[in-house]
């Protein structure tokens, strides 16, 4: 289940993230800040998932603690009653008690028993130091060959040779080197390019005389006649003549009925000035209204 959640939570953040910088290319402005608003949502839930995932593994933890932790103090309640009930037999053997069986035999033969086995032992060491040869000692020392100190013209080649744990740890330095760079490549990459799709610069002045829109206003509810769909034409026509870098002031809007609507700029607009102009109008605010932007072009002089 829980993965389930990390596929649909990811799936939803990079469908928030991919439409806030479509919105952004758009100048779609109140679109944009919703999917990031959605895309905070995302992060925040997928954040508290891992957390919540955590703290249960915590708790986990602690329960099995308690549990092994009174499972041990039961066994030693146990133990402790057990020896707590245990008979004393007191400090003496059992066959020095009764004075029927008392033989007063083991104590002097245990003492000559050691007496003879240290003799033995003395016989044996003594045979052992005669008749063995130093094999053993010499496979010794070359197996400690290797733990002696190193002589004066080996210290420097010791100093080259780098540690043992230096290898992994490069290895990881790199790595982490080269996706941190893999990464800023990736953020400046798309830094850039939103610059480049958002920033407004000088372009060619359009050669045409003007440039035409058809708009279509659609509205929901009951009760929506001509003349409030041509209110909320007028409205958002009137909010986006200055959303262009060069302010709407010959522009004219005309209703052509069925909620299509017909607007004429003048001066013509560049590419990035209809781009500006397009998001503006598709970005509407209003209440139950929605405005769609059915073409756009260029109009000559010699065009009737």
């Amino acid at each position: 289940m829980r993965r389930i959640a990390y596929l649909f939570g990811g799936a939803a953040a990079a469908g928030a993230g991919v439409y806030v910088v479509v919105y952004l290319y758009r100048w779609q402005w109140q679109r944009a800040i919703l999917c990031g608003v959605l895309l905070l949502v995302v992060e925040v839930m997928l954040l508290g998932i891992v957390l919540l995932g955590r703290l249960t593994r915590i708790e986990e933890r602690l329960r099995d603690a308690d549990r092994r932790q009174r499972e041990s103090a039961a066994r030693q309640e146990d133990v402790l009653a057990r020896l707590r009930n245990t008979p004393d037999t007191g400090s003496r053997f059992r066959w020095l008690e009764d004075p029927a069986e008392r033989t007063y035999v083991f104590v002097p033969v245990l003492m000559v028993t050691g007496v003879l086995l240290s003799g033995l032992a003395w016989l044996v060491q003594r045979i052992a130091s005669k008749t063995a040869r130093p094999v053993a000692e010499r496979r010794l020392a070359g197996r400690l060959a290797v733990l002696a100190a190193p002589g004066p013209d080996e210290d420097r080649d010791l100093e080259e040779l780098s540690p043992p744990g230096a290898a992994r740890a490069r290895g990881r330095t790199v790595r982490l080197a080269v996706a941190t760079l893999v990464g800023a490549a990736l953020l400046g990459a798309l830094v850039v390019g939103l610059a480049e799709l958002t920033q407004t610069r000088e372009e060619q002045a359009n050669e045409n005389e003007a440039t035409s829109l058809l708009l279509r206003v659609d509205m929901r509810g009951s009760g929506m006649t001509a003349e409030r769909r041509s209110l909320a034409a007028q409205q958002v026509w009137e909010r986006c003549r200055d959303a262009t870098s060069v302010p709407l002031n010959h522009a004219s809007l005309g209703s052509l009925g069925e909620g299509l609507f017909a607007g004429v700029v003048r001066p013509a607009l560049t590419d990035h000035d209809r781009m500006r102009l397009r998001g503006c109008l598709e970005d509407t605010v209003l209440d139950r209204a929605h405005l769609t932007v059915v073409g756009i072009g260029d109009a000559d002089a010699d065009d009737d």
